[in-house]
């Protein structure tokens, strides 16, 4: 159990190292390097969401044979639909834009931000956590080290996340304590989203296909709607790209090795 228990504060452990860069270096990042982390992130989030997410879903539904993949379709739309409802009601703001999305709301720009990293967080717990009640399930799919490098992944790529959250956070007036916390904060409902989804996991192992895709597709959306229009606006886009194909291949390797 204390194995899990680390496994699920991982992911949190790398926003928060991320967000204390804003004590380290004095500017704000750049845009290139945003592209280039966002991409990154992206690149480690689709690796995850098939190797970890989708391919051991198929492989628990195997007994249902031609029909396996099926689980995994209605689990990972039920992903994307849980996102879509989310990104309707909850107000955020994407960095690099003054448009708010959601409802109208009077919260200030940088509590829209907040809420913009918190809302692609939540699938990231998710995942983590689905994968983890699968591994104290027993499943023959899902063993002690691909949950552990499903962890360490997203821990990667929230490093560069809380770099994002708490850098343009100071530069717009926050204070560097306060610019941490809020990027801490961002990262706090994945071990929250992880404890929640093991134990609905566990009270309903049948379930766990549909719940691996469900986590699957919920990161997916995070990543098209989301990070790939950021990692991709305006010039010199190929950064983002070559990051995540970085990304994408440190992910897949790690989940072969450990896995």
């Amino acid at each position: 159990m204390r194995d899990v228990i680390w496994g699920l504060l991982i992911p949190l452990i790398g926003t928060s190292a991320g967000a204390a860069c804003v004590f380290f270096m004095r500017k704000e990042l750049s845009v290139a390097v945003q592209r280039a982390l966002t991409g990154f992130a992206s690149g480690v989030m689709v690796a995850a969401s098939i190797w970890s997410l989708l391919i051991p879903a198929m492989e628990q539904a195997a007994p249902m044979g031609a029909l396996s993949f099926l689980p995994a379709v209605i689990g990972f739309w039920g992903g994307i639909l849980f996102l879509l409802l989310l990104d309707q009601v909850i107000p955020h703001l994407h960095m690099n834009t003054d448009q708010p999305e959601g409802p109208k709301s009077k919260l200030a720009r940088t509590t829209m931000m907040v809420l913009a990293v918190t809302l692609h967080n939540i699938p990231e717990g998710m995942a983590v956590g689905v994968v983890y009640a699968g591994y104290l399930s027993g499943s023959v799919e899902i063993t002690a080290g691909g949950a552990l490098a499903l962890a360490l992944g997203i821990a990667i790529q929230n490093f560069p996340e809380g770099a994002i959250i708490s850098m343009p956070l100071h530069a717009q007036g926050r204070s560097k304590g306060r610019a941490f916390l809020d990027g801490v904060l961002s990262g706090a409902v994945e071990p929250v989203g992880a404890a929640l989804t093991i134990l609905l996991a566990g009270l309903v192992v049948p379930a766990m296909p549909y719940l691996l895709s469900f986590a699957a597709g919920a990161m997916i959306y995070v990543v098209v709607e989301e990070l790939i229009p950021e990692m991709s606006a305006g010039e010199h886009s190929n950064i983002g790209v070559i990051l995540f194909a970085a990304g994408f291949t440190l992910m897949m390797a790690l989940d072969v090795a450990l896995g």
